[in-house]
């Protein structure tokens, strides 16, 4: 997601929870919502040269700002869900990955 140097007024607001709310809704209506979760705008980055900066990680404007794991049989029914994300309708991007268990 890009930040954006304009606030939305209190209607898109109310309008974006309600978006949001259907779209978690609907996964999790399938029995398919596994997590879901927003990232605060404070953080550190920890460089491999144990260097930190007390900031979140942002490349060529674009951060992440939460995260959704969700049941699927195949990536394609994760994409085609992906592709109702609210996000999308501000302009953001939302990734999608498989996750690997840790056995």
């Amino acid at each position: 997601m890009q930040p954006s140097d304009t606030q939305p007024t209190a209607e898109q607001i109310a309008t974006m929870h309600q978006q949001w709310q259907q779209f978690i809704g609907a996964i999790a209506s399938q029995a398919k919502l596994v997590n879901v979760s927003r990232l605060g705008f404070e953080g550190t980055v920890i460089k491999s040269d144990q260097s930190t900066k007390n900031k979140f990680f942002v490349e060529s404007g674009v951060f992440v700002s939460g995260n959704l794991t969700m049941k699927a049989e195949t990536i394609e029914q994760v994409i085609d869900t992906a592709k109702l994300c609210p996000v999308l309708f501000s302009g953001g991007t939302v990734e999608v990955r498989p996750t690997i268990p840790m056995n």
